[in-house]
């Protein structure tokens, strides 16, 4: 029994004990928590500080870069307010200078239309005056002498030509002299006309190209619907399309070769492509005329490189080529210039001139013929012109000018070029009259239309008996359009002559394009 009692309170005083050290051991624990909680605050309380510390630092620098800024920026506005100031000043003072001037001009144009005044006014005094002692004078004379005015200048008259006749001698045998030279260089002018003899080929230019197509329901399609196709292939082609009950073909007719040529070549592609309608049909001839412009600028260099010419001008050589759609009596100008250039250089190496120099000369004696369907003037003219603006030879330019009889030929290049023009020209079969009349005439047509103020471009068509006036729509309206074609009407009722009548036909179209993207 006391031995339990003894293991009881061992065991009371064991646990008590347990406790006791536990509790210490906790205590122990806390106080180091407690310790590492401190230290913990003071370090997060530092690096507060820091950070604080950090922070003023940052702000403190960014005020003084913000100071920095400000009183850069406002040393630089007072710079360039000063300047500003300086230039305003500157130009001010230029002003008062000017203003100074002006009123001294002033002064000075007033002072200056004054003595002009008085100048006048004397003069008229000192003619007044002359006027009255010349009329006394004359009655003075009259009186001593018993003689009128008009018999003193019948006896002046007659002693002048007395003393003259000397003189008139002088000059008649200087002529003879001058005569008998001209006559040494007529002689070779002559002989070279006798000896250079040319027979060329003769082409005839006609009025009218015939297309073939392959069948006649194309004949169809090319008319459109309600003659749409048709329309808009005459207005734009400026040409006349005759299609009527041929098999197998269509006409186009036109008095300028360049256009009808566009115009066939147009048709034919459209033929073989077969889509035929509007907005292709432009397509294609814009197309066609690119193509057409390369050709005449090759055709042209080709050609001055046969006749070995140097140093021509590219616009020029583009007009050379151009020759080939223009007639004259029916001959084709190139062809005809081509043979005048061989002729001309025969002749002037005969002669003893420059042949390559008349051979140039030759093939652009008739230049202007390739810009008489765009601008008014004579082919002489503009042909002239033309050279001298792109610097060419003066020999070319009196070429040009004296093959009509416009200037005389002062060199044996441009005699050559004359002989050799009446000799292409003069050939038998080589020109036709009438078809240069009725050229002559549908050209005058056209230029009566574009004359007036507003129209885009005038198309002659059907042999001359319509006329096809493309209106600017943006600058005529409907009214104006009908009473502009009365005014063509009228002008070509009075300016020319020509059978039967003549048809003015004014076309405005407006066309408004937008492209959705």
């Amino acid at each position: 029994m006391i031995e339990s009692i003894i293991a009881f309170v061992s065991a009371i005083i064991g646990i008590a004990i347990g406790y006791l050290i536990v509790k210490k051991i906790n205590d122990a624990k806390y106080e180091i928590f407690v310790e590492q909680a401190k230290a913990r605050a003071r370090a997060i309380e530092h690096e507060a500080e820091l950070t604080l510390k950090d922070a003023k630092n940052s702000i403190l620098n960014a005020e003084l870069e913000a100071k920095k800024k400000y009183e850069d920026k406002i040393h630089k506005i007072q710079r360039d307010y000063n300047q500003k100031f300086d230039e305003l000043s500157k130009k001010e003072q230029k002003l008062q200078i000017q203003e100074e001037k002006i009123k001294e001009n002033e002064e000075k144009l007033t002072h200056t239309k004054r003595q002009i005044q008085d100048l006048h006014l004397d003069a008229e005094k000192v003619k007044t005056q002359y006027e009255s002692k010349l009329h006394d004078l004359l009655n003075i004379l009259e009186c001593s002498a018993g003689l009128t005015q008009d018999e003193a200048r019948e006896i002046i008259l007659k002693k002048v030509e007395e003393t003259s006749r000397s003189q008139i001698a002088h000059v008649v045998r200087k002529y003879e002299e001058e005569a008998k030279n001209e006559a040494k260089r007529r002689a070779n002018y002559i002989l070279a006309q006798a000896t250079s003899r040319f027979a060329g080929e003769f082409a005839a230019e006609r009025l009218i190209n015939v297309i073939n197509i392959k069948s006649d329901e194309l004949k169809g399609r090319i008319i459109g619907k309600e003659g749409r196709n048709v329309k808009t292939l005459e207005m734009v082609l400026g040409v006349d399309i005759i299609i009527d009950d041929t098999p197998g073909a269509i006409i186009v007719s036109c008095f300028n070769l360049y256009r009808r040529a566009i115009a066939t070549k147009v048709i034919e592609l459209l033929v073989q492509d077969g889509r035929i309608q509007p907005a292709r049909i432009e397509e294609v001839h814009d197309k066609v005329c690119q193509e057409f412009d390369s050709a005449i600028l090759e055709e042209g260099q080709t050609i001055v490189m046969d006749l070995g010419l140097s140093k021509v001008h590219p616009e020029i050589v583009k007009l050379i080529g151009k020759l080939k759609y223009r007639a004259s009596y029916g001959q084709n100008a190139l062809a005809h210039s081509l043979e005048v250039a061989h002729l001309a250089g025969i002749i002037a190496a005969e002669c003893g001139g420059d042949e390559n120099l008349a051979r140039r000369a030759g093939i652009l004696h008739d230049i202007g013929k390739a810009l008489t369907h765009d601008y008014e003037g004579s082919h002489v003219d503009l042909g002239g012109e033309l050279c001298k603006r792109y610097q060419e030879h003066p020999v070319v330019i009196n070429a040009i000018y004296a093959h009509h009889g416009h200037e005389e030929a002062t060199s044996i290049e441009a005699a050559a070029v004359c002989a050799a023009d009446t000799l292409s020209a003069a050939r038998p079969g080589a020109r036709r009259e009438v078809l240069e009349a009725f050229l002559k005439r549908v050209t005058e047509l056209e230029d009566i239309a574009k004359s007036k103020d507003g129209i885009k471009n005038a198309y002659a068509i059907n042999a001359g008996r319509e006329i096809r006036v493309i209106a600017n729509a943006r600058l005529i309206n409907d009214d104006e359009s009908a009473l502009l074609a009365k005014e063509i009407a009228n002008e070509i009722q009075e300016k020319m002559q020509y059978p039967g009548e003549i048809k003015v036909n004014v076309i405005r179209e407006l066309r408004s394009i937008e492209y959705a993207k």
